[in-house]
């Protein structure tokens, strides 16, 4: 594994390596798909079984955060803004929390369906009533 790590390892299928060289499959660079992948993508565990011809490569995944708690605490935050400037449109609450004008209307969506946020007038010159 040491060699595959370094990038000395050798060429697995010189057939089709002939084939992406003369130009037939769109590539970035020759046998250098490895070394890339450890670049961007550190944590990979090599397994090279040349006995039973099998090369297996295992990219662990990072721990992602729950979506859920974060639209809960980006909902908070909107409800908050909006109890403090009424009069704000989703783009100026998007912009002050550092997050995408959709998933401020998707939060926005929610929170009318749930009772929360009632927009009050029309789109234009109207404002948002938080409700407790």
């Amino acid at each position: 594994m040491a060699k595959i790590r370094a990038g000395n390892s050798n060429i697995r299928n010189p057939i089709l390596a002939s084939y992406v060289a003369k130009g037939l499959l769109p590539y970035r660079g020759l046998g250098s798909g490895i070394k890339r992948a450890l670049e961007d993508w550190p944590e990979i565990d090599f397994a090279d079984d040349r006995d039973g011809c099998l090369f297996t490569v295992t990219v662990h995944r990072k721990e992602e955060k729950s979506s859920e708690k974060s639209s809960e605490k980006s909902s908070e935050k909107i409800l908050a803004l909006l109890k403090a400037e009424p009069r704000l449109a989703a783009r100026e609450v998007a912009e002050r929390l550092e997050i995408t004008q959709r998933a401020v209307e998707k939060q926005i969506a929610k929170l009318r369906e749930d009772g929360r946020l009632r927009r009050i007038g029309p789109a234009r010159g109207g404002h948002w009533e938080v409700l407790e």
